[in-house]
């Protein structure tokens, strides 16, 4: 850990051999991350060399002050670069149909909202729509941005600020959004009541007790789950 950050200190004085060692001691983390897109059209090599874009970005970009592995800050550069590329491709688009529920969900919870004078539940915004629950979730979940640090909030004369610009230093906080990040990585493996958890707790930022009372569990229930599927989602760094 500690010649892996004397390595960034030097990069960020300018020093190119330096940036070439810390991309050479983390290629296995590239070609790692490349297999899982793998037999989706695109040659391994490629994948490799687009997730090698996403580990420079990485060390040129990683703050000391952030106060996680580098590894865990380089994972999702690497993998939203791999990402980006395969979405630009074509060959990650949400369906035309999923999209058009999530509308009609959205356009149903401001209804719901002015009418009742309160966040609607899952099973009323399901009712409203005329949908299933299940097909809520996941409908609302393909209309859902996840944030990645690499996201553009503004530019000016051609210069970018992006939200890791934005982030603030404590430990706690930095967490919060690396989860934030994974959870598109591990949705599909997830049953439907923890997708429901996931979206009301990280989308809409919802107290557990809020989750426990709409999913009928308790406070400890729902912190249980949460750290279970957030557990997941760690053993994928």
């Amino acid at each position: 850990m500690d010649d892996i950050l004397a390595l960034i200190g030097r990069v960020h004085q300018g020093d190119k051999e330096a940036r070439d060692i810390l991309a050479e001691k983390n290629m296995g983390l590239v070609h790692s991350i490349a297999k899982r897109f793998q037999n989706r059209g695109v040659e391994m090599e490629d994948l490799i060399q687009i997730g090698s874009i996403g580990l420079l970005k990485a060390i040129d970009k990683f703050d000391l002050s952030y106060n996680v592995k580098f590894s865990t800050y380089a994972v999702p550069m690497i993998t939203g670069e791999i990402k980006r590329y395969l979405r630009d491709d074509g060959m990650m688009k949400v369906s035309r149909s999923l999209k058009e529920t999530a509308a009609k969900a959205y356009a149903a919870r401001e209804r719901l909202l002015q009418k009742k004078n309160r966040e609607p539940d899952m099973e009323e915004l399901a009712t409203e729509v005329g949908i299933s629950r299940e097909e809520l979730v996941m409908a609302l979940e393909s209309g859902a941005q996840i944030e990645s640090l690499q996201k553009t909030i503004y530019e000016s004369d051609g210069s970018d600020i992006s939200l890791e610009d934005k982030l603030p230093q404590e430990k706690s906080q930095q967490e919060e959004v690396l989860n934030k990040m994974f959870l598109e990585e591990i949705l599909g493996d997830l049953s439907a009541k923890e997708r429901e958890l996931i979206y009301l707790r990280f989308f809409q930022e919802k107290t557990q007790a809020y989750i426990g009372e709409k999913m009928g569990l308790s406070q400890v229930q729902v912190s249980r789950m949460e750290k279970k599927i957030l557990g997941r989602l760690r053993e994928k760094l």
